[in-house]
């Protein structure tokens, strides 16, 4: 069984296995290759030189459990966002030390089963988190955690809702200890999906002097937001180049830290492709509609991916490209799995793959308009396997109570 990359490195079957894969599994599936996962995992381990540094997956993009085993292999840690993920990580077999936790508005009873669960690091929202964490801990039996704060740095990030900011920082460090704990690290996100390195880069002396604000500083959650470029790879995030720059700020600061990167979205976007079936054509002057057996339910709509999505189609080579919408199979306005392509005439029947789906692909997948989920298929040392399975119609209903 063979495979194919194309010259950008994005992932995608070639014709003879995409074919095989649709027999043994339908159309349409997710597929994943175990190798090019891997090559990723260790390129971006490799480049962030300081040596106190350890990598936790972010879950959101991707909770199959098969590939988060894939990190938990490599010696990576889980970044959780919610106690979903969180679940998801130890059911992979992650331990509650390699989970760390970044994110908002925990109800007493959520914050509760994460500290059962015994997960070990929180980066909390806001002081009435931390107020909360010291209630439900008097009732809980479980160690107490490392915790740490989402910095909010309107100046550098814009607008968001999320963190506190650096003099709130301090009262936060000061309340922790009225309440007999200690808040030990910072959180910063620098965006959603930032391919400009330099704005990394740029922002780490500001990071950097903040933390020092903190009484006990020990460690720097960096992460993620680490982009991934969908379709110009001449702009693509450039990961040893922030590594350098990373460790020369924390040795310019004389600094000794632990340090904690969170790749999501960069690392496993391109490890996948969606691949689907052709099942009408039509055309509206030049602009030529390819309708297909999926939809943006199973795929992160372009304004989260941020643009057109590379599509590789099977068969018709060397004939003349058409500019090609390729639409999904609802009657929602905006049902585009990508636009404006460049693709020849293809015909009913016809196998096309949407690159780069393995980041909040079946993780923003939904029932909208009462389709069922797809399969995931993991591609490894020449084999094929189901990694979850298709959804039938019953589970539209599996969890109506007035059957």
């Amino acid at each position: 069984m063979s495979q194919t990359l194309s010259a950008t490195k994005h992932f995608y079957p070639d014709a003879n296995l995409a074919r095989e894969l649709i027999a043994n599994y339908g159309s349409p599936l997710y597929v994943y290759d175990a190798k090019h996962l891997s090559d990723n995992i260790d390129r971006v381990a490799r480049s962030i030189p300081y040596q106190g540094t350890r990598f936790a997956f972010a879950s959101v993009t991707n909770g199959n459990l098969a590939l988060l085993r894939k990190f938990k292999a490599a010696a990576w840690g889980l970044h959780a966002n919610t106690p979903g993920d969180a679940f998801l990580g130890l059911n992979a077999g992650f331990l509650p030390s390699d989970i760390i936790y970044s994110g908002s508005n925990l109800t007493a009873d959520e914050m509760a089963q994460m500290l059962r669960w015994g997960v070990a690091t929180y980066n909390l929202d806001s002081i009435s988190q931390l107020e909360l964490l010291a209630l439900v801990k008097e009732s809980v039996d479980a160690p107490i955690p490392r915790i740490g704060f989402r910095l909010n740095l309107p100046d550098v990030t814009g607008e968001s809702r999320i963190g506190i900011c650096p003099d709130d920082l301090v009262k936060a460090d000061i309340r922790a200890r009225e309440l007999g704990l200690a808040v030990t690290g910072i959180h910063f996100y620098r965006g959603t999906s930032t391919n400009a390195t330099e704005r990394f880069v740029d922002c780490l002396d500001t990071v950097l002097a903040v933390g020092q604000r903190l009484s006990q500083w020990q460690y720097l959650d960096f992460g993620g937001g680490f982009g991934f470029s969908y379709y110009d790879r001449k702009h693509s995030f450039e990961w040893e180049d922030f590594g350098r720059e990373l460790t020369t700020a924390l040795h310019r600061h004389k600094l000794n830290l632990d340090l904690i990167i969170e790749p999501g979205r960069s690392i496993i976007a391109g490890s996948a492709a969606l691949l689907c079936t052709v099942v009408s054509t039509k055309s509206q002057g030049e602009k030529k509609f390819v309708g297909v057996d999926t939809s943006t339910a199973n795929i992160a709509v372009l304004s989260v991916h941020g643009g057109t999505r590379q599509v590789r189609c099977y068969g018709h080579l060397d004939e003349p490209l058409h500019l090609t919408d390729v639409c999904g199979n609802t009657t929602y306005s905006r049902d585009y799995l990508s636009r404006s392509c460049q693709l020849p005439n293809l015909n009913p029947g016809d196998l096309l793959s949407i690159l780069d789906a393995g980041a909040y692909g079946y993780a923003m997948s939904s029932h909208f308009l009462h389709r069922p989920r797809l399969p995931e298929v993991l591609l490894e040392n020449g084999n094929h396997r189901l990694i979850r399975r298709r959804e039938s119609y019953d589970s539209l209903v599996a969890n109506q109570a007035d059957l």
